[in-house]
Formats: structure tokens, C-alpha cells, sequence
């Protein structure tokens, strides 16, 4: 039987080998949703298969699916109307596409029982960050990272970021014992400002590093509650509540990150957080086999691991190679050397400066986040440089070029970060030229791929050096990819596997790495976020058929809420097809307009050049006006039902026209 959770409907499904229904035998669902089709009549009304529930109102905006924005939403389904050409000119209403998953039971998850131990993903599994994940024993909860997740302003315009959805951890906060965090990454941390003191400001759990950059960015946020912090270290073994936990390093691209392997009665779970591994030609190193040998050692239930590069075959270029190829090309160039990194890239951003420092170069920071995380290394006791080696970029003529390093923000071509400002030319203090070498030390995020094509085409026009990933190995990712993954699978040799960290289709491809491993079909549980995995049992683990809450929680400016989706499907209809206000004035007593209707709009169409659409605009307002004010009773105006018709006779017109639907606001003043 496939054990994702899109599958369960019903009552509890039994996952393993014995107790597992065949999938042979099972019935075809009857009442499963299935996809509308693209345009239906406007007073048709949901047939028995089609999706009853209510959605997220951005889904009727029409924007492409995105999995982690179409959970359990609370909000009335938008719809958004066009004319079909078969209708005859009828106004039909187009159905948002909800995605291929199954009906979700939206049953209240049932009070945990006995000795029953729950895990439940809340974000993380549908998406790349956003993550957190709780586990649940007895009159214990113990929640793991709490991240956000960018958002970009073609999905969700206005919108800073997405936070996982808590409401299940709210409604049993008197239960959670401690929010432990496995690194310090914004995907994982990011969300702590906004969430914690609606968790019950529970006690943090993790390693030095990541409380100081927590602190750090707490500074942002006076009003929330002092946060209660308990440094762990590697190899540590503490009661948190009724369970026992063990903590033991992980490598990914910032240093102190913490694993988990939590002791219950089944067997442990093990959480890893972001991981890969480091190696040399594919054999990981003693000091890797040491951070594992004490969980390959005991009994394991369940691995939670990482998936993001699990499409990703063989091995990740190791690190340290980045760091030594970066090494050399700053002891031959010629000329000032500009490297662009994430800030994220904490360990990478310190052996730069490192080797920056050891050749007698003086280093320049452009970039917030580079800065700040300057800050956070010296806290932490990871890098102090020598006084006089950081300058400031107004002091960049005092030096020879070929003693200048410049680590900045920008290699994903945002328009206001510092390498793309140098690219046109627009900083103030560097202006670059031919003895120059740009590294980009990143990958393109999926999505930024004509900013940094620009970007790049910038810095040619510079006639600089120009070395990227692609060129030479100059980034590595912080993610195992399908080599590591096994190998952890094979290590911990979990009885059942749950993948996380990444998209539905990362997590898929993780399952059938795990397979090759030797695990069950039946025994890798693919997510998704609200699932509810119980373990009852070695042998008994169900997927519970409901699931916890789990649409996003938005941020916009103050505003924090999960049922912001009809604010945003105005601001996409707003940003595609603009708005068009008509203003309407009513002498009551002379039962007449005072003027011809005025009109205004943004974003819609080219006024001076619509002349033409506006007056037939104008006399289809006058005509539907008129024959209301004759209809009316006395000098009394119905004026909701006026602004219904204008609403309704403009919306035919506008489409008919021009093939666009702006927003129709019509104002009615009774004089």
C-alpha cells in the first residue's frame, strides 16, 4: 500500500508489512474531488466529485498552483469570470485549480491515546522552508525549528514572507515542553519573532552559534517576550519532558548544526535537519563517522531527512574544495577580488576572510547580512580578524588593488545589493574595470535565472574576470545529495522513513532512494504538511486520514494572519488588469443624473487612447443608471442593486472590449 497521505481517506491506514491493507483490495474512492473544468456555467452549483471545501480565496486569482499555499485554507473560494466563446457572450465563472490531492478529512485530529507517539510536519514538506515539525507523546509536545518562507511579489504581492501554520500547536501549548532548533539558517529560525510567544515562549533548545544569531535577530523585535535559551552540545543526553533526547553534530553549511535522535518506547525517532556529508571521493571522513556512530548503535523507528537535493546523483562537491579553489584564485589575481556569496554561507563567508587575511589583503563587506554575520562570528568565537584587515569601501583607494577583497550580497542580481550596484555603475566608492575578478559563489535560486543572466551580462560590459559555478568549483551546496542520503538511510537504518525538507516531488524521489536501499515500499511515508503519523507500535504506524491546520500563515507589514488570501487575490487582479472606478451622481428630488458619470483608472487601459471605450463605458452607465432611477419606488434609490447592475453590465463590456477584468468599483452619491 502507498502510504502518502494524499492516499488516506477513512479510517486510519495501518502502514507495514503484516498489517497493511493490499492495495489491490482497495475500493475506488466515489466521493474523491476531481479537477473542475476550466469554465462552467455561473449558476452551476458543486456537483457530488467536485471540491466543497473552502480554499484559500488567492487560488480563483488564477496563479499557478503553488503545493505549500493550498492547505486547509478557512477562506470562500474566489472565482474570477470570463467570457466563453461557446456561451453567447454569458458570463461564466472560472474555477481555480486546486492540484491533483485528494479529499482531505477535516475531522478535528483525535486527543492522543496511551502510549502513542505522533509526528507531525507543519511546513517544510510541501515546500522549501517554512519548516517546523512537532512531536507529540502523552502531555508532551516538542516542536522543531520554525521557519519562514520567502514569497515572491508575482504569488503573493505585498507579502514579506510565510510562516507555518500553528493552530494545532496553539490549541495544546499548555503541552509543549521545548522548541529545539537545528541550525541557524532563516528557514529554521525565521519564524521565532512572530510565533513563540503564541507557542507559550517554551525554552530553545540548541547550540551557541544559533541562540547568538536568534538573539541577534531578536533585536528586531523589542516587544517579544526574553526568549528562555538551553545550549546543548554535541554528544549531550537530557530528559526534555517525559522523553530522553541525544543531540550529535550534522555537517551543512553553517557550522553548529544539531541533529536529534528521540528515545521513546517504539525506538527512536531521528529529526536531521539540513544535512549533507563530508567526504573524500565519496567515503565520508572519520570525523563524519564519528558524529554517527552512537544512533547507527541503537534502535531506530523513524528517520525524518533531509530531501533538497535528493534529485542531485553521486556525491556534493566536499566544502573544504570550494575553500581551497577560492584560496588560489585570490593568491593570483592581479587585480581586486569581489565575491558574492549568501550570507547563509557562514562557514564558507569565514574561510574566505581567512584566507584574505593570511595573504595580506584587506577586506571590504557590502551587504547587511555579511555584516551582521561578521558580528555573530566574533560572538561566537568562530572569527575575530586582525585590527586594520576589515576597511571601509570609502578607504578602497588607500590600497594597491591586488590587496583588495570585497565580500558581498547580490549574486542573485537584486537590484539593490551591492554587486549588481557596482555592475551599473551605481556605488558610490567601487567602480570596476578590466584587472577586476567577480566570483559568484552561488547557484541560481530557481526563479532569479534573468536577474542573474543580467547581472552577469553587466559585469561583461565591465570587461571584469568573470568565474562562476558553472566555470569552476566555486560553490557547493549545503544539501547531501542521492549518495549521502542513502548512506544516512543505511547508518541510521531506520524501520520506517519519512522524507522532509523539500518539495512533494524531492521527497518521492528520496522515498525511492530509500527503497534502493532495501527499505519497504510500505515503509517510507511521504507527508504532507498537517499529516499526522502515529507509532503506536514496531510494528503499527498509521497516517491518520485528518490532518492538523496547515496553511500558511502570511506576513504583511503588521499584519499577521492566515486569512489574508482574499486581500492578496485583489492586489494580483490589481497588478493584471488594474481597477476602474465610476462615480455616479443622483438627484433624488428631479429623479435624474447631476452629470455624466465620471470614470477613473489604473493599470487598465491608456486613457487618451481609449477615448472611444470610455464614452460607450459612460453610456452604458447612463442607460443602466436611468432605467433604475424609472424603476424606483418614490425618491427612494436602491442603490446596492444600482451598483450590482453597473458592476454586472461593465464587467461583459470591459471583457468583450479589451480581454481584460479589472476590479469594477462603482460609487453611488444621492444627492
Amino acid at each position: 500500500m502507498n502510504t502518502n497521505t494524499q492516499q488516506n481517506s477513512g479510517p486510519s491506514h495501518r502502514v507495514g508489512n503484516k498489517k497493511t491493507r493490499p492495495h489491490a483490495q482497495s475500493k475506488p474512492r466515489t466521493d474523491a474531488p476531481t479537477r473542475a473544468p476550466a469554465t462552467t456555467s455561473s449558476s452551476a452549483k458543486p456537483t457530488q466529485g467536485q471540491n466543497r471545501s473552502r480554499r484559500p480565496a488567492h487560488n480563483g486569482a488564477q496563479r499557478p498552483s503553488r503545493p505549500s499555499h493550498n492547505r486547509g485554507s478557512n477562506g470562500p473560494t474566489r472565482t474570477k469570470k470570463h467570457l466563453h466563446p461557446a456561451a453567447g457572450g454569458k458570463v461564466q465563472k472560472r474555477r481555480p485549480f486546486h492540484g491533483s490531492k485528494k479529499h482531505v478529512d477535516r475531522r478535528p485530529v483525535p486527543k492522543i491515546e496511551g502510549e502513542t507517539v505522533r509526528v507531525i510536519p507543519l511546513g517544510g514538506v510541501e515546500e522549501v522552508g517554512l519548516n517546523m515539525c512537532a512531536v507529540e507523546y502523552k502531555e508532551n509536545i516538542w516542536v522543531f525549528d520554525a521557519g519562514f518562507q520567502f514569497v515572491s511579489e508575482a504569488e503573493m504581492p505585498g507579502v514579506d514572507y510565510t510562516l507555518p501554520n500553528i493552530t494545532y500547536l496553539e490549541q495544546n501549548k499548555h503541552k509543549i515542553k521545548g522548541l529545539i532548533i537545528t541550525h541557524g539558517h532563516l528557514d529554521h529560525i525565521g519564524g521565532i519573532p512572530f510565533l513563540i510567544a503564541r507557542l507559550g515562549n517554551p525554552t530553545i533548545y540548541t547550540r551557541n552559534l544559533t541562540a547568538i544569531m536568534i538573539k541577534k535577530r531578536m533585536h528586531e523585535f523589542p516587544n517579544v517576550p526574553t526568549l528562555d535559551f538551553h545550549v546543548v552540545e554535541p554528544n549531550d543526553t537530557m530528559m526534555i519532558g517525559d522523553l530522553e533526547f541525544y543531540f550529535f553534530a550534522v555537517t551543512h553549511s553553517i557550522p553548529d548544526c544539531i541533529a536529534t535522535s528521540i528515545r521513546t518506547p517504539h525506538g527512536n525517532i531521528v529529526i536531521t535537519g539540513d544535512i549533507k556529508l563530508e567526504h573524500k571521493d565519496g567515503i565520508p571522513v572519520p570525523g563524519e563517522v564519528e558524529h554517527w556512530a552512537q544512533v547507527t548503535k541503537e534502535d531506530n523507528i523513524m528517520l525524518l531527512s533531509d530531501s533538497t537535493n535528493c534529485e542531485n546523483p553521486g556525491w556534493s562537491i566536499p566544502e573544504p574544495r570550494i575553500h581551497d579553489n577560492v584560496d588560489e584564485i585570490i593568491r593570483n589575481a592581479q587585480g581586486r577580488i569581489m565575491i558574492a556569496t549568501f550570507a547563509s554561507q557562514f562557514r564558507r563567508m569565514i574561510a574566505f576572510m581567512k584566507s584574505a587575511e593570511s595573504q595580506g589583503k584587506k577586506i571590504i563587506l557590502e551587504g547587511r547580512s555579511i555584516k551582521t554575520n561578521l558580528e555573530i562570528a566574533k560572538l561566537a568565537g568562530k572569527y575575530t580578524p586582525a585590527d586594520g584587515v576589515i576597511i571601509q569601501a570609502a578607504d578602497i583607494d588607500k590600497y594597491p588593488s591586488d590587496k583588495i577583497l570585497i565580500l558581498c550580497t547580490g549574486g542573485q542580481g537584486e537590484q539593490f545589493a551591492a554587486l549588481p550596484r557596482m555592475a551599473r555603475g551605481d556605488h558610490k566608492y567601487v567602480k570596476l574595470n578590466n584587472r577586476d575578478t567577480v566570483i559568484l559563489s552561488s547557484s541560481v535560486i530557481p526563479g532569479n535565472e534573468i536577474s542573474v543572466r543580467n547581472l552577469m551580462d553587466l559585469l561583461h560590459r565591465n570587461n571584469v574576470r568573470l568565474i562562476s559555478y558553472k566555470t569552476s568549483d566555486v560553490h557547493s551546496t549545503g544539501h547531501g545529495n542521492q549518495e549521502e542520503l542513502k548512506w544516512i538511510i543505511n547508518t541510521v537504518h531506520p524501520t520506517y522513513m519519512v522524507p522532509a525538507y523539500g518539495y512533494h516531488s524531492m521527497l518521492k524521489i528520496h522515498k525511492r532512494l530509500a527503497i534502493e536501499t532495501g527499505m519497504d515500499d510500505e515503509h517510507v511515508i511521504v507527508p504532507d504538511n498537517g499529516s499526522v503519523i502515529e507509532i503506536k507500535g514496531k510494528d503499527d504506524v498509521t497516517v491518520l486520514p485528518m490532518k492538523a491546520p496547515s496553511a500558511p500563515i502570511m506576513v504583511d507589514g503588521f499584519s499577521i494572519s492566515d486569512m489574508q488570501h482574499t486581500v492578496i487575490a485583489d492586489r494580483q487582479l490589481l497588478s493584471s488588469d488594474g481597477i476602474f472606478v465610476t462615480v455616479v451622481s443622483i438627484n433624488v428630488a428631479k429623479k435624474q443624473m447631476q452629470k455624466s458619470p465620471d470614470i477613473i483608472s489604473r493599470g487598465f487601459v491608456y486613457l487618451r487612447e481609449s477615448q472611444d471605450l470610455l464614452s460607450q463605458a459612460r453610456g452604458i452607465i447612463k442607460r443602466v443608471t436611468e432605467e433604475q432611477i424609472r424603476n424606483s419606488d418614490g425618491n427612494r434609490i436602491d442603490v446596492e442593486t444600482l451598483k450590482k447592475q453597473i458592476h454586472k453590465h461593465l464587467e461583459r463590456f470591459l471583457l468583450r472590449k479589451t480581454n481584460k477584468q479589472p476590479i469594477i468599483i462603482p460609487v453611488i452619491l444621492v444627492v
